[in-house]
């Protein structure tokens, strides 16, 4: 027998069945908290579950001298091991000697490489050396450059050399973004024909009114497919404002907010807007300041298992069951557009 799906569990007919004492206990329940907001004081993250009155008002200092005092008055444990200081083991005497190898390890070689090292340079050694292994000799780029020459001496210091650091390509620093944010707004409000692509990352300085109003004209506007505002600062004021936009615009198909500041509430918001639009095809919410947590993670996987039209999100889940149901919504969504296009 198949198990019912929890879907099509009718909640209303369950809950006209409750009495009003199991009525209470669930309101009880399920009292709008959010215990994944580290912003907020500890009364408001979760709900209080002592019975007692309290006997007083709350005295920190109090409280902290009784603890004190029972932390100084509490015996230590005795220890499994009672320390005695003695030592145990024999004391190390090296041996005396002249140095050299004993004649029992000492190897003997043909006469003709007994020669041809003894007359070796150091950096002939030092190639010998990275050939045979004995890689703690030498830099590492001493030995890798002896492994990738044949039939020439690649180290040109020898194996006592200074090891030094090696030197890396020193690449140019990405240019800023010179992106003209008025006059984009303005291309946005006008539905500028012109505009496909609006590239806003790594702007700080856009005021959140600015960014609100980018929004606000994305909802009307037919043109502009790809909209980037990945590390500007964004929060939750601006994720209402592309949630609402998702509801009404029907051309956008890519969407880049990573590295902002929206938190667990602004992007529920966002996510339960995505149920509603059927055009977007990408989008990338990862990095923000504080973690979406599992509430929102479950919610992204139901949101990508309703919406075909979405086939890459960007975003690493920390939860392994939403990972797997967002991971087969993914492949699922790929699969129709291929028998779309082969169709």
């Amino acid at each position: 027998m198949s198990k019912s799906d929890p879907r099509d569990i009718d909640e209303d007919a369950i809950l006209k069945g409750l009495s009003a004492e199991e009525l209470e206990k669930l309101e009880y329940e399920l009292q709008e908290l959010d215990p994944e907001n580290t912003m907020l004081p500890a009364g408001y993250r979760q709900r209080d579950q002592t019975k007692k009155n309290p006997t007083g008002p709350y005295d920190r200092f109090a409280l902290m001298d009784h603890l004190e005092k029972e932390a100084i008055e509490h015996q230590d444990r005795d220890d499994l091991v009672p320390f005695t200081g003695e030592k145990r083991g024999k004391a190390f005497v090296p041996k005396s000697g002249s140095g050299q190898i004993p004649i029992e390890d000492q190897i003997t070689l043909e006469p003709e490489l007994e020669e041809a090292l003894r007359n070796a340079t150091d950096a002939e050694m030092c190639d010998i050396a990275a050939i045979l292994g004995m890689y703690t000799l030498m830099s590492n780029k001493q030995y890798y450059d002896a492994l990738n020459t044949t039939g020439k001496i690649a180290n040109t210091e020898g194996i006592n050399s200074v090891v030094k650091p090696d030197v890396y390509k020193v690449y140019p620093e990405e240019p800023p973004n010179d992106t003209d944010v008025e006059e984009t707004l303005s291309c946005i409000q006008k539905n500028d024909s012109g505009l496909t692509e609006v590239n806003l990352n790594n702007i700080p300085d856009i005021p959140i009114p600015t960014l609100k109003e980018f929004f606000e004209g994305m909802q009307c506007n037919t043109h502009v497919l790809s909209l980037s505002i990945a590390g500007t600062r964004s929060n939750d004021p601006v994720a209402y404002g592309i949630a609402e936009m998702l509801q009404s615009n029907t051309t956008l198909q890519s969407l880049n907010i990573e590295s902002n500041f929206i938190t667990a509430q602004g992007m529920m918001a966002i996510i339960k807007a995505l149920g509603e639009n059927s055009t977007l095809t990408e989008i990338k919410i990862d990095n923000q300041r504080q973690k979406l947590g599992d509430s929102v993670e479950m919610e992204i996987a139901s949101m990508l298992e309703n919406n075909p039209s979405i086939i890459k999100i960007g975003y690493h889940f920390t939860q392994q069951g939403p990972r797997a149901r967002a991971a087969i919504a993914i492949t699922r969504n790929n699969d129709l557009l291929r028998q779309q296009r082969v169709g």
